[in-house]
């Protein structure tokens, strides 16, 4: 739970000093360099998978076996990377064979 807390704030501290320079309303998004590098250096999180939301937007799981965080984010055409959702407790789990598959 402090991990999540302290998540939260580092989140919280990058968007605030990110958008109090630049006058944004949206206090969730960030450049994505900015947040891949708080993702990597502060909760040594890496990729785990990517998507499409829309035509326009990328949806993006980051995890770390390290410290068992996990953030969903959606990258933005002009370059921002906005906060979904994140938390604690992450297992990479295989989904089970299909009914009948020897596997």
């Amino acid at each position: 739970m402090d991990k999540l807390f302290a998540l939260s704030l580092g989140f919280a501290g990058l968007i605030l000093a990110t958008h109090a320079g630049h006058g944004q309303t949206t206090p969730d998004c960030a450049p994505r360099a900015q947040v891949l590098a708080v993702l990597a250096d502060r909760f040594q999180e890496t990729r785990r998978g990517l998507g499409l939301a829309g035509p326009q937007q990328v949806v993006e799981l980051f995890t770390s076996g390290a410290t068992g965080s996990w953030t969903l984010t959606v990258t933005l055409p002009d370059g921002r990377m906005c906060l979904i959702a994140a938390g604690q407790g992450w297992e990479g789990t295989a989904d089970p064979p299909p009914p009948g598959d020897p596997a």
